[in-house]
């Protein structure tokens, strides 16, 4: 289920954006390198202890690694929360004056006074979106000759008790926020150098792994641009203000797509001349300047995900945006048809889940508030139902398996008029 062409134009002669309804779908398998699946997130913060707690709290991900003093880690400390496919990492930089590149730093290169200069200008953000690839270092080189900015030259991790490795490599992304290649045999639950953790008693909400990430900047096209022009992404699908706006404020994205189309990273940008600033320019100067927006995180069962959340959104967990109106479900049907049943459509309403469908799968989907002081990055909750298809071995064509197509369902189009309007009303009572 790919996107391009139509979308995209001629890349030689620019990207151009069409809309929703003249973009055609296509995949040309365009990837510079092999690039497998997401492999992790890291949020950078100013206290990686209380932040790491209330995730693994708050999404019901276990603590399944660290680095930090108890593991001579005298730089920074950082914890590793894991469910199923989904991993996220929380970092934070210990004093200035006592910090020192001991032993037991994984990350060697990590650089103190940027962490906290970016802890200063963004305050909790995502630093990198970890993609597992073939090579990091062939990788590396390939983004860098296609004009992407190297920000860490392949490095290698090792790890003495199993003797195996991983390289890694990052390159900019977009404003400070890097996209960060990992390869290698290492088969540890992080990177090598943490140390693991097997004592948590925390249990999954049933998060399954991670399903796109979104990136805010100030000039779609230009990112746009930049990111395929290194990876060879191809455009998975598009909206401008007309396809998503309310009469108050909008947005353009564009969807971007590894070959496989297991890595989708959505680009927005602000559009002018409506009666309130948009969402997007109120997170580019919130955030001081482009950074990622938010993380989707896919269930297969939201229900059962999203009853857990809400037990604890009062006790130190997450809260979401304020529920779509009466009539929003009242004429939910009328759109979305027999692809739920009338449980499902109870459960919906009860839980504020928001309900799109396109022509081959249905999306539930849900939006937490601002993870942090500022409104700048958030969560999203979906499940994607539908658009099965069977995996095949590559060598003699037996089906061994089946597995549903990336972006099931979209993106969320039908929704944009009830989140955009939640978000309003958010963004009213805190004055930006």
């Amino acid at each position: 289920m790919g996107a391009g062409g139509a979308g995209t134009g001629d890349r030689e002669g620019g990207i151009k954006l069409v809309g929703y309804k003249n973009f055609v779908r296509q995949n040309p398998l365009s990837d510079k390198f092999t690039v497998h699946k997401f492999h992790h997130i890291d949020f950078w913060c100013g206290d990686a202890t209380n932040t790491s707690k209330r995730f693994s709290y708050g999404l019901g991900m276990p603590l399944v690694a660290k680095s930090d003093q108890s593991t001579n880690n005298q730089l920074f400390a950082s914890y590793v929360l894991r469910s199923n496919d989904l991993v996220f990492t929380f970092t934070a930089p210990y004093s200035r004056k006592c910090a020192s590149v001991s032993e037991g730093v994984p990350l060697r290169h990590y650089n103190i006074d940027h962490a906290y200069e970016f802890i200063n200008s963004h305050g909790l953000a995502v630093r990198a979106v970890g993609l597992l690839v073939d090579d990091a270092k062939t990788a590396y080189e390939v983004s860098v000759a296609h004009g992407a900015k190297g920000v860490l030259p392949p490095v290698e991790l090792r790890d003495e008790a199993s003797g195996t490795s991983q390289v890694i490599s990052e390159v900019l992304l977009y404003g400070e926020v890097v996209l960060r290649y990992v390869s290698g045999s290492f088969q540890g639950p992080f990177l090598a150098g943490y140390t693991p953790v097997t004592d948590s008693a925390v249990t999954s909400f049933g998060l399954q792994r991670l399903d796109h990430a979104v990136g805010n900047t100030h000039d779609l096209i230009k990112a746009v641009e930049y990111i395929t022009g290194f990876t060879g992404f191809h455009e998975f699908s598009e909206f401008v203000a007309e396809d998503v706006g309310t009469v108050d404020s909008g947005l353009n994205s564009m969807v971007l797509a590894s070959n496989n189309e297991a890595v989708l990273l959505p680009v927005n940008e602000p559009t002018f001349g409506t009666p309130r600033k948009s969402q997007i320019q109120t997170y580019l100067e919130q955030n001081e300047g482009p950074g990622l927006q938010h993380l989707a995180l896919l269930s297969n069962d939201i229900f059962t995900t999203l009853r857990e959340m809400r037990a604890r959104s009062e006790l130190g967990g997450f809260e979401f945006m304020p529920r779509a109106n009466a009539k929003y479900y009242k004429d939910m049907y009328a759109r979305i048809g027999d692809s739920l049943t009338s449980q499902q459509y109870r459960e919906v309403e009860e839980l504020g889940i928001l309900v799109d469908k396109d022509d081959q799968g249905v999306l539930l989907q849900i939006f937490t508030k601002p993870l942090g002081d500022r409104p700048t990055v958030f969560i999203e909750i979906i499940q994607r139902v539908g658009c099965m298809r069977e995996v095949k071995e590559p060598a003699t064509g037996a089906v061994v398996g089946t597995e549903q197509a990336a972006g099931c369902g979209g993106f969320g189009k039908g929704n944009f008029g009830a989140l955009f309007k939640s978000i309003e009303d958010y963004e009213r009572t805190l004055n930006v």
